[in-house]
């Protein structure tokens, strides 16, 4: 199997997780490279939920290793009670796991603050998960983080390097924010008991990285996120604050481009998003409420009912330019099995102008109203079916109209949440 990069085409929660772990089998690496707790993955085996938020979906297949990458920002907290919880469920992670020694360290301050910075915004608020993203990846930028190496010093510089850290946070949360102080003691002393746990696990990820550089093992590159969330080329300030892109990739693992493979792009057959921010196709009545229920569209993460609207076109095919998406897959198709249209942005109305193409910057996105096209609904259910000539005709023509604007290959559509429920299309689905 070549090498493969999962990359989220829309603004995340596009079924990246199933999508890895069914590409994961035989694979000898899944690597995550960006992002942190404030992603989760849902997998379904059998009536088994497994809902992953820093650790690699391909744990959840025997014999295959997976690696937090450099770019991530890690709550060494949650990490380790994933990892509990999942052996508890019988998956053997400490086996399988290994921890970049760069990756940044993301502290209960930063939680803190994110939660503080969000609740002072207000009205204004990005609408972020209060998980303390973008506090690390600031305290990382601007050169004053901990990384997940520091966890192998020394008991007592782990100490003392916490302490120094919670209580420089400290000062912020009560001189700007007027908040209580945390505990740096106490939290400290939790550090150095993290450490025994996750010291074990953390690597030099050049050195562990070798063969795959080599190309004498495979990877599997997951993403977290998507396209329209990137801290660069996304709907800016409405973003995360890391790469989800391509280039994430690169720097998230030091990796070099040769060994990137084919680059999937995962798309849901509609669209949705959490979080504030503009989205044109966003369907605020009756029908964004039937998708919802019908999607179960709740953030696996935060529990946030996500909002939900048609298909953009325009957003899709920029996602596949900026990507350089050789193959794309489709997920939740199913779910329009109860609607009796289908509809697909394919450009917008802006200042008298019509646009085909996603502008970025400027506010221009939150001024565009969606120019559709109508497709009829399907008259039977595609969650049965195994194979593209079984779904119905009204479904393969709405895919294959997809496929022909995006300019890329469906290689591989979802009709359900279980592993089985996918449909390989490694020739496309146009006739």
């Amino acid at each position: 199997m070549d090498n493969r990069v999962i990359i989220g085409g829309q603004w995340g929660d596009e079924g990246k997780g199933k999508v890895v772990d069914a590409l994961s089998e035989g694979v000898d690496w899944v690597i995550r490279y960006q992002g942190g707790a404030n992603a989760g993955h849902t997998i379904f085996i059998g009536e088994q939920k497994h809902v992953l938020h820093l650790v690699p979906s391909g744990i959840l297949r025997p014999g295959v290793k997976c690696l937090l990458g450099g770019g991530m920002v890690i709550d060494p907290w949650s990490l380790r009670d994933e990892i509990l919880a999942l052996e508890q469920r019988g998956v053997e992670v400490r086996g399988h796991l290994q921890i970049s020694a760069s990756a940044h360290m993301l502290m209960p301050y930063h939680q803190r603050l994110d939660e503080l910075r969000e609740g002072r915004l207000k009205r204004q608020s990005i609408g972020t998960t209060g998980k303390g993203i973008g506090p690390a990846y600031l305290d990382k930028v601007q050169r004053t983080g901990m990384r997940m190496g520091d966890l192998r010093l020394p008991p007592e510089h782990i100490e003392r390097k916490g302490i120094e850290k919670i209580l420089s946070a400290n000062e912020l949360l009560s001189e700007f924010y007027q908040a209580d102080p945390l505990p740096s003691r106490v939290l400290a002393e939790e550090l150095v008991v993290l450490a025994k746990f996750l010291a074990p696990l953390i690597v030099d990820p050049h050195q562990v990285l070798r063969p795959v550089r080599e190309g004498r093992e495979t990877a599997l590159f997951e993403g977290a996120q998507g396209t329209l969330l990137d801290i660069d080329h996304g709907t800016y300030p409405f973003v995360t604050s890391s790469n989800c892109t391509i280039g994430g990739v690169l720097t998230g693992t030091g990796l070099p481009p040769k060994v990137l493979g084919e680059i999937d792009g995962i798309f849901k057959a509609y669209l949705t998003r959490v979080g504030n921010g503009p989205f044109p196709t966003e369907l605020l009545g009756e029908e964004g409420e039937t998708l919802r229920e019908a999607g179960g569209e709740y953030g696996a993460t935060t529990g946030r009912a996500r909002r939900c609207g048609w298909f953009d076109l325009p957003a899709a095919r920029y996602a596949v330019d900026v990507n350089g998406i050789t193959g794309v897959i489709i997920t939740k198709l199913d779910v329009l099995d109860i609607m009796p249209t289908v509809k697909v942005a394919t450009g917008y109305e802006l200042d008298d102008e019509v646009l085909d193409y996603f502008p970025v910057g400027s506010g221009a996105l939150s001024r565009c109203r969606p120019v559709y096209r109508e497709f009829p609904g399907w008259d039977r259910p595609s969650a049965p079916c195994r194979a593209l000539a079984d779904l119905p005709s009204a479904a393969r023509k709405y895919l294959e109209f997809l496929e022909e604007q995006l300019g890329a290959l469906i290689i591989g559509v979802s009709v359900g949440r279980e592993r089985e429920q996918m449909i390989w299309t490694p020739t496309g689905v146009t006739t």
